[in-house]
């Protein structure tokens, strides 16, 4: 009897074992990227970005662009609350997929005691949802600082925090526009995305 109890055990100790190989597998499959633009962006600019995040993630897709959802609009300051995009954007895919919405409209956040800060984007962290506006962007480098910001939201959508480098993209950029001075991810943020499935270098 204690024999056969011992040979149970084992077989449930080697399924578990089996189980959590397998889940460390998945972990590294990347996600489903979905790139979401809203009316009016330049339609340039979204497949530029379209094709530099699937450089990155071979599973991305390109929407067609939608309205902005009138809901999210903040008449006072005739410009789109970012937390309520984020509600909209996440109620559009799955747990298991990403989505992040491109606009040229200015967008805002609550930060602290600012109930209305106006922001280069937004990203659940991590979650499934991010969005990132050209609105503060220097239109002389446009597309460069738009693909820093877009990298810097996905990466919170995947779990990374703000860094302490000052050139790695998921910098703090504490209410200033900081991409020229961003060169990459740091070594621990790629790891990190790298472990996630991201194509880095």
């Amino acid at each position: 009897m204690k024999l056969v109890i011992i040979f149970i055990l084992l077989i449930i100790s080697c399924t578990s074992n089996g189980k959590k190989e397998t889940s460390i597998k998945e972990n590294k499959a990347p996600i489903v990227i979905a790139i979401q633009p809203f009316d009016k962006i330049s339609p340039i600019l979204i497949d530029t970005i379209y094709t530099q995040i699937k450089r990155i993630n071979g599973r991305t897709v390109l929407l067609k662009p939608i309205p902005l959802p009138k809901a999210a609009y903040y008449i006072e300051r005739k410009r789109y609350r970012a937390d309520s995009l984020l509600h909209f954007l996440h109620r559009m895919i799955s747990e298991d997929s990403v989505i992040i919405g491109l606009t040229d409209k200015d967008i805002s956040a609550t930060k602290n005691k600012i109930t209305d800060w106006g922001i280069m984007g937004l990203g659940y962290n991590p979650g499934n949802a991010c969005v990132v506006s050209t609105f503060r962007l220097n239109k002389t480098n446009l597309y460069n600082e738009f693909f820093k910001v877009v990298l810097h939201e996905l990466g919170h959508t995947q779990g990374l925090p703000h860094c302490i480098q000052k050139t790695c993209f998921m910098r703090d950029a504490e209410g200033k526009n900081t991409t020229e001075q961003e060169t990459s991810f740091c070594n621990s943020c790629k790891s990190f995305l790298k472990n996630k499935g991201w194509k880095l270098k």
